[in-house]
């Protein structure tokens, strides 16, 4: 079991119902799932950068990514409807918390001139996203392979009905927000 799950169970549960005074620990929010997604435009040109953005993803995720496609055609855009534009990956169960794990603790304190995450990044229902300007920063990926550096976002889906319960809850996991 990875260590943030055994956090969840043994101090995080205890810690919410204190705060917010829930009368069952089954009312404790806790995460759903994560799911990270990577937009990749220029992959219409080019249908290798979309190999090698996939290839990334899997490698910091450790789970097969699913290609994304257009929903519309866009004429701007020089886009037809069905065209792989973008990958992404939903994490459950333990593998979720090892990613969250490795990108609170590891990941984000690479970042540079790193100060925290945007503590306002909350959809309403308790939901939390988070943008990542290039994938460097995981130790997985190495410098000298990589194409192109690309960014990605990271959704967490939390069982929490405001937005307050799923700040606390993703403060309980050591998540660095801004002040």
């Amino acid at each position: 079991m990875s260590r943030l799950k055994e956090q969840y169970k043994n101090e995080i549960v205890d810690a919410m119902i204190k705060k917010f005074g829930y009368k069952n620990t089954m009312e404790v929010p806790k995460l759903d799932k994560i799911v990270i997604n990577m937009g990749v435009g220029e992959a219409k040109d080019n249908a290798k950068l979309l190999d090698s953005a996939i290839a990334d993803l899997e490698k910091i995720t450790g789970q097969k990514a699913v290609v994304c496609k257009a929903k519309k055609s866009v004429a701007n855009f020089k886009l037809r409807e069905g065209m792989s534009i973008g990958c992404k990956v939903t994490l459950r169960g333990e593998k979720m918390y090892e990613f969250a794990d490795r990108l609170i603790n590891l990941a984000l304190p690479r970042v540079r001139d790193f100060r925290g995450v945007n503590p306002n990044a909350f959809d309403g229902r308790g939901n939390y996203a988070l943008g990542i300007k290039e994938q460097l920063i995981f130790p997985e990926i190495e410098y000298d392979k990589i194409d192109k550096v690309r960014g990605m976002d990271v959704i967490f889906v939390t069982t929490a009905k405001t937005d307050e319960e799923a700040r606390e809850l993703l403060r309980q996991f050591n998540m660095p927000f801004t002040k």
